[in-house]
């Protein structure tokens, strides 16, 4: 009998028309390590957000022992025994009681007991680690620890852990595997979400694999190889309405070498000396699953990040140190992944977030000539397909729409080079073809592109040039003649290959 069963989940996001869940079934048996593994956006995530209270699906409902619940809260779940360690930690000082704190004459806390309660959780389950240490002088390693002390304080029988390896040396992967085993061992039942095949092999009995918000697998974990479950995760090629015509590549825009990027209290390098060239007329497609560097590539080439080492070249200058303010003044255009935060200002209007980059050429004595700006504007909606009145706040408009804006901007000034991030994230078909089409015609007037995405369609689709990223580094660098398989690529990003330079 399941312990846990998930039935027809449906979780549809309006706001950018993304069915992230379809009709899911999952379950997941007492005393288990189960892995949900799938690419980026294959609904995972949404998924354990549903069974933690922290979204509610459409459709569909939850088991638990066999009893209906309903889970409309992190509080909701935790009263029932289910705990969550979030890939980001959540930490801060008396972590581990927050929300549950012992007081003394009913108002302060009391730090002697809440100390004695934590410490005699560690002892029960088998942990090292001083309670009273501050958040702040915990290595990577001991916040996971604390992640899951602090659940298991709340007595949770169902721990799910979402990429809990993602920032993890290699020595502290396995002390978390000695804990899931001992935790799985004294009847605890766990969920582990990650994309890392090797790591599913040696620490799961059994795996559920999704793509595209479905279902797609359900194995023994001991009876499918890393191959297999990587043919299931990323499926077969889409094909996709793109016309790439040949296109002559012409000098080198924008280098990186030997690029680098630390964090603190991490062994591991973000970036891990990343050479990368691209070349005026040249698209090049970097693809990646999360947490192995794409994300951090972007804030290095947009300059919101400064690189721990190596050189970043623009046209043969050194840009290394310039920041974003800097590198627009140079010509770098920017379509980021985050469209709602990081590309728009989503309470300005469709007309302001349009005429961002450009807008002294709209002030006179430091006044917006406004008449000007909305025909800059209206032509600019007219030629990219926008729908909605240049005058509302871009936060009404749908996320297609307010992606064309960001591309219709960035397209507007004058560059040589722009950066394109998960550009069709969450965006319907016709709009994703439409985006498509804007990038081909740059390329074709001698632009050099830098396109990272997690999507293998829309990389083999669009890139002349290849390049794939695991854990930081670059693992594989081919030309897309067409004879590149999507197997062959995910292979590659899960960690399965590598071309040694």
């Amino acid at each position: 009998m399941a312990y846990l069963r998930m039935r027809g989940i449906t979780k549809m996001y309006p706001e950018n028309n993304v069915l992230a869940n379809a009709e899911v079934d999952f379950e997941v048996r007492r005393n288990e390590i189960h892995a949900l593994v799938g690419e980026n956006g294959a609904g995972k995530s949404t998924l354990m957000k549903i069974l933690y209270g922290l979204e509610r699906p459409d459709r569909g409902g939850i088991e638990l022992e066999g009893r209906p619940v309903h889970i409309g809260s992190p509080l909701e779940a935790g009263r029932l025994g289910i705990g969550m360690v979030h890939q980001h930690f959540r930490l801060i000082p008396e972590n581990v009681v927050l929300g549950v704190e012992p007081v003394r004459r009913g108002l302060f806390l009391d730090r002697e007991k809440a100390q004695a309660s934590v410490r005699a959780v560690i002892q029960e389950y088998g942990f090292s680690i001083d309670p009273s240490l501050r958040v702040r002088e915990l290595t990577v390693g001991q916040m996971q620890v604390v992640e899951i002390i602090k659940i298991l304080y709340r007595r949770a029988q169902l721990l799910i852990l979402d990429e809990p390896t993602s920032v993890l040396t290699a020595q502290q992967i396995q002390k978390l595997f000695l804990t899931l085993r001992h935790l799985r061992d004294i009847g605890k039942t766990v969920i582990i979400i990650t994309h890392k095949l090797g790591e599913v092999k040696e620490i799961s009995e059994r795996v559920t694999v999704m793509r595209a918000g479905r279902v797609v697998a359900v194995r023994d974990t001991a009876e499918v190889d890393e191959r297999e479950l990587s043919r299931l995760m990323v499926g077969k090629a889409a094909s996709l309405q793109v016309r790439r015509e040949p296109a002559a590549r012409g000098r080198a825009v924008l280098e990186l070498r030997q690029v680098g990027l630390l964090a603190r209290g991490q062994d591991h390098p973000l970036l891990d000396r990343v050479d990368l060239t691209v070349h005026a007329g040249e698209l090049v497609g970097v693809a990646g699953v999360g947490g192995n560097g794409l994300a951090e590539l972007e804030d290095v080439v947009s300059g919101l990040r400064r690189v721990s080492s190596g050189r970043i070249l623009h046209d043969g200058q050194e840009i290394t140190r310039l920041d974003a303010r800097e590198l627009r003044r140079r010509g770098l255009a920017y379509v980021p992944a985050d469209r709602l935060h990081r590309g728009s200002s989503l309470t300005s209007s469709v007309m302001e977030n349009m005429i961002i980059a450009s807008h002294h050429r709209f002030l006179r004595g430091g006044v917006l000539r406004r008449r000007q700006a909305e025909g800059f504007a209206s032509r600019l909606a007219e030629r990219f397909s926008i729908e909605g009145d240049p005058r509302v706040p871009i936060g009404t408009l749908s996320g297609g729409n307010i992606q064309k804006v960001i591309l219709a901007r960035e397209l507007a000034s004058r560059t040589d080079f722009i950066l394109f991030s998960e550009p069709t994230w969450g965006l319907d078909v016709a709009s994703s073809e439409f985006i498509y089409e804007r990038i081909m015609e740059i390329r074709g007037q001698g632009l050099a592109i830098l396109l990272l995405s997690s999507n293998l369609d829309e990389i083999l689709s669009l890139a002349d040039t290849l390049v794939v990223m695991y854990r930081g580094r670059v693992v594989a660098r081919l030309a897309n003649s067409g004879a590149v398989s999507k197997e062959l690529v995910g292979e590659y990003m899960l960690g399965l290959k590598e071309d040694r330079p």
